[in-house]
């Protein structure tokens, strides 16, 4: 099977393009002319160009029997996805969507997301949609890490909020997995799966994971929302930009767990517990 794949070159995609090859599908990456590619392996197939441009994307669909779009759904380039995939006569879609589309705060990538995602399903393509939640494992994921370099360096740790709100983050190789067994499953055709880790944790519990794995010490400093989150916003009111946003603390405070059983059934999805992932992530950064 001929698969095109975006955003490729991107931590979801560099884990995905040599896994669908070590299962022997034939790989085209679709990416930008500027695009970073030393992290894709070397001979596979390149096609150039931009979602915002649909002849390059046609192009690059010429030949493909099945698409994997793991570039984001949140930044309007769905319909032109979906067109393009009806244009070159390609009907067999993975997508990669998120859970962030089910939260309750109201942020500004929501209506968005949720909008790239409609799109999907109501494209008449034969999709699967794949919504995972936080992704980690390596030290190109954008938040674990964080987490792991301040624990490293730093012996006490604020928290905004009680931290005992819920997390089930998703190690990249179980995301990439989930990929390839969805390819390989016609059950999945016309469905959207919620994507976790094997056990959902408070933050509280993440840390302490996090700290075991590191044999280092951290104390916790839980620090109210109420005092943080109004000032956040009046402040990014005025354009200027700050390290955490309000959004973020939110987020953090509300459950972030999701259950995976239709994925089990019809893919066998058995991902990674967080203790062995973390432990991954940070053996690859000594």
């Amino acid at each position: 099977m001929r698969v095109l794949i975006t955003g490729a070159t991107g931590f979801t995609g560099s884990h995905t393009v040599p896994l669908l090859m070590k299962h022997g599908y034939e790989v085209r990456c679709f990416v930008r002319p500027t695009s970073d590619r030393s992290r894709l392996p070397q001979g596979v197939d390149i096609a150039e160009g931009t979602l915002d441009n649909r002849e390059s994307l046609e192009s690059a669909l010429e030949g493909i029997d099945a698409l994997v779009n793991i570039a984001s759904l949140g930044f309007g380039h769905a319909p032109n996805i979906v067109q393009a995939c009806h244009h070159a006569g390609v009907k067999r879609g993975i997508f990669l969507s998120s859970t962030a589309i089910f939260t309750k705060v109201d942020a500004p990538s929501k209506p968005r997301r949720k909008a790239g995602e409609d799109a999907v399903l109501n494209s008449g393509l034969d999709y699967t949609v794949l919504r995972p939640t936080m992704i980690y494992g390596t030290d190109r994921d954008r938040n674990m890490i964080r987490l792991v370099r301040y624990v490293q360096r730093f012996p006490l740790l604020p928290i905004f909020g009680t931290g005992n709100y819920l997390q089930q983050p998703i190690h990249v190789d179980d995301v990439a997995l989930a990929i390839v067994q969805c390819l390989q499953q016609p059950a999945t055709i016309g469905k959207a799966y919620n994507i976790a880790g094997q056990k959902a944790l408070s933050y509280n519990e993440v840390i302490d994971t996090v700290s075991r794995e590191l044999n280092k010490g951290i104390i916790k400093l839980h620090i109210p929302t109420w005092l943080t989150v109004p000032p956040l916003k009046l402040i990014e009111s005025t354009g200027l930009r700050l390290p955490i946003k309000a959004e973020q603390i939110q987020r953090l405070n509300e459950d972030k767990a999701f259950a995976y059983d239709e994925a089990a059934a019809d893919f066998d999805f058995q991902p990674r517990d967080f203790a062995t992932g973390i432990a991954q992530e940070i053996a690859s950064i000594r």
